[in-house]
């Protein structure tokens, strides 16, 4: 059993549930699905989260992207008789422990279904303080690890002066 947290997103719900993402939307789609991708990936990347953006389908066959070429990190399109929903609904019946997983979206039935399923679910307003407090918590890491480095440069600067520049 793996101990690895697994989100599955609700793309196409997301995508109408932030407004920055909805306007964004309807001048350019693939913009707005690639900027919630980096925005989310801090989740990924920091945390060591397992991330599955699921989108709507746009074509007869399920399309599957890995964008950094990490299998942990994917876009998933759904076939276009599917939704996100169907395709997430059944993920999480099959998995064998879907304690592990949590669902991103505002709809209330999806909720409720992957709820039952054992899944836990959260509103794409958590999902936003959850990605805010996560790239804090990255911006404080850096701040401290920049200042460590900065700190040691200076003591080793300090010693190649000291030593008449050898």
């Amino acid at each position: 059993m793996s101990s690895v947290k697994h989100l599955l997103i609700d793309g196409s719900n997301l995508l109408r549930a932030w407004p920055e993402l909805r306007e964004l939307q309807k001048r350019d789609a693939d913009t707005a699905r690639r900027r919630l991708s980096e925005t989310v990936r801090v989740l990924h990347d920091f945390e060591g989260v397992q991330v599955t953006l699921v989108f709507d389908g746009k074509g007869p066959e399920a399309t599957i992207e890995q964008p950094s070429g990490q299998s942990t990190f994917v876009h998933i399109f759904t076939p276009t008789h599917l939704t996100a929903d169907d395709v997430i609904e059944h993920f999480v019946g099959q998995i064998s422990d879907p304690n592990m997983c949590w669902v991103a979206t505002d709809d209330r039935a999806e909720r409720s279904t992957v709820e039952a399923l054992g899944a836990m679910s959260i509103s794409t307003k958590e999902l936003a303080a959850w990605v805010a407090r996560t790239e804090g918590r990255q911006r404080a890491k850096v701040s401290g690890l920049n200042r460590a480095s900065e700190k040691e440069w200076r003591r080793h600067e300090g010693g190649i002066q000291g030593d008449g520049g050898r």
